[in-house]
């Protein structure tokens, strides 16, 4: 019909409705999946909790029941059957029908427990449990669209190698099963501390031009850590399998929009796909940044709240929580600000003042409990500071003799927590949050060659199973505590760069140390199994 000329071509307008009506149907195919996503994992946070609640219901159950058998007389008991709990562990719950996404498992590698005997003379072992990953499932593709379309929908598509693992379903389901272990009870009670075998570190260059300033493991993600320093650049690194290596994967430029200010303080965000910073409140400027490191634009977004009135915003810190996703951060202002996650949208989130008068000076450190909805905080007034947010009402407000710099709950003992603080040779205390926070379990220390000055740069990080305590310094070494010996200096110290040492981060589930220092080197420290 067309021979000996070229078919006519569809009109230009009919070409642009479709493609509307193409990006229409991406967004909506983006919104359900991820909709979808966050209902399984709703499900699943509610599966545990009803269980758990069931489990407490039949215990109290049968304390009753034991008490009130133990008030009658012997021959009202000789009468009298004793109630039995009920036989059901948990009651029915009814879930609508909704299709399952797939579970694969990994290769990858488990996380790590440093584990030790109570006995001074056991040597610590490394254990690895397998974790799971869930995989999304992926779109079908349109029989009738052209190739070109279907590529631009698989674009949209989440598949495992273009956006990882689905990691909310790991994180709801780490929050759900985290147990509470009593480690307050094991604190000095051995004489002497369990050193771990650490083979010597391998320095690599960190490839910023100024000082270092923050490292942040990946806690979703097992390769991935973050750097960031003085001149406004956060690097993205990848660790290599074995953990001897690892390779800058890309960099972007952090600084403030306004006044053109590095980063603070970063935190991951808790599925592991965006990183936060905390920058200043002078100048009207933007306080928080966000970067989605799984998208290919590497421009971050700064969020429109501006809560914090003046000065650095020293601290940010993720509050655990398996549904509300929300972060504090504590600024020189005096003010705790608790940031709530706005949908499913990682650059919409909501500020609000938690107290500004309960600090006298700047708020070095921020933190949340994991059994509860609490923040603590602790500020350069040697006070430390508990905020119950459910409820708006300060719980507790304890001072020390000395200035706080930072605060740090342990992982496995939802009771204890740390604070560092600028007392020579006392740096580290250790306390029972069930004391009101003037229980102090423990203190720690060590004594500095280069410098007798403290310095809130330097930071502190605890071992996966909550059983030791790492921390920089001001000498070209970090030192590493065990909560369990009854003495108060580091149970070893490792020699690692040639200058300060700022942070010495233990990877949540590899075998491995990593530091940062003012020599602008990275290190890569490798835990030995005894």
């Amino acid at each position: 019909m067309y021979r000996g000329r070229a078919p006519p071509s569809p009109p230009a307008s009919a070409a642009v409705r479709d493609d509307d009506e193409e990006k229409k149907l991406v967004a909506l195919v983006d919104h359900y999946s991820a909709t979808v996503a966050r209902l399984h994992l709703q499900i699943r946070d509610f599966e545990s909790q009803l269980e758990t609640a069931a489990l407490k219901l039949k215990d109290a159950q049968s304390k009753l029941s034991r008490l009130r058998f133990s008030d009658m007389r012997p021959s009202q008991r000789l009468q009298a059957p004793r109630a039995e709990p009920p036989t059901q562990s948990r009651p029915p719950l009814i879930i609508p029908a909704v299709r399952p996404m797939a579970a694969a498992p990994t290769s990858g590698e488990g996380r790590m427990l440093v584990r030790a005997g109570p006995s001074s003379s056991a040597k610590p072992s490394l254990s690895f449990d397998a974790p799971t990953r869930v995989t999304p499932r992926p779109l079908p593709s349109q029989s009738d669209a052209s190739s070109s379309r279907a590529k631009r929908l698989a674009s949209h598509t989440p598949s495992p190698e273009r956006s990882g693992e689905l990691k909310i379903p790991k994180r709801m389901r780490e929050c759900a099963e985290q147990e509470h272990r009593d480690l307050i009870s094991t604190v000095r009670g051995s004489s002497a501390a369990t050193p771990i075998r650490i083979q010597s570190g391998m320095l690599l260059s960190s490839q910023h031009k100024r000082k270092l300033r923050c490292l942040e493991i990946n806690k979703r993600d097992d390769q991935l850590f973050a750097t960031t320093a003085l001149d406004g650049v956060v690097n993205l690194w990848k660790l290599q399998r074995t953990g001897s290596g690892a390779s800058l994967v890309c960099s972007t430029d952090c600084l403030s929009p306004g006044q053109r200010r590095w980063p603070e303080d970063i935190a991951w965000h808790p599925d592991g796909d965006c990183l936060f910073a905390a920058y200043s409140a002078d100048g009207a400027d933007a306080q928080i940044s966000v970067w989605n490191v799984a998208s290919s634009n590497r421009k971050v977004k700064f969020l429109e709240g501006r809560p914090h009135s003046k000065g650095i915003i020293n601290n940010i810190s993720f509050l655990p929580g398996a549904v509300d996703i929300s972060f504090a951060t504590g600024g020189s202002d005096h003010a705790v600000v608790l940031w709530k996650q706005q949908g499913c949208a990682t650059s919409e989130w909501k500020p609000k003042e938690l107290h500004k008068n309960l600090h006298s000076a700047a708020v070095m450190g921020v933190a949340g409990l994991a059994q509860k909805k609490v923040v603590l905080s602790v500020g350069l007034d040697k006070r430390i500071c508990s905020f119950d947010a459910a409820v708006n009402r300060r719980e507790f407000t304890h001072q020390i003799d000395s200035k706080c710099l930072s605060v740090l709950p342990n992982p496995s003992d939802f009771n204890l927590f740390m604070v560092q603080t600028g007392l020579a040779e006392k740096q580290i205390r250790l306390f029972d949050v069930r004391g009101r926070g003037d229980r102090e379990v423990q203190w720690l220390g060590w004594k500095q060659e280069s410098s007798e000055s403290q310095s809130a740069l330097v930071s502190q990080d605890w071992s996966p199973d909550g059983l030791y305590l790492s921390s920089g310094s001001a000498d070209p070494r970090f030192h590493i505590f065990d909560i369990r010996a009854g003495s108060h200096g580091p149970a070893q110290s490792v020699q690692a760069h040639q200058k300060r040492v700022f942070r010495a981060s233990w990877h949540p589930v590899r075998p491995l140390l990593v530091s940062i220092s003012s020599d602008l080197n990275l290190g890569l420290h490798l835990i030995l199994d005894s």
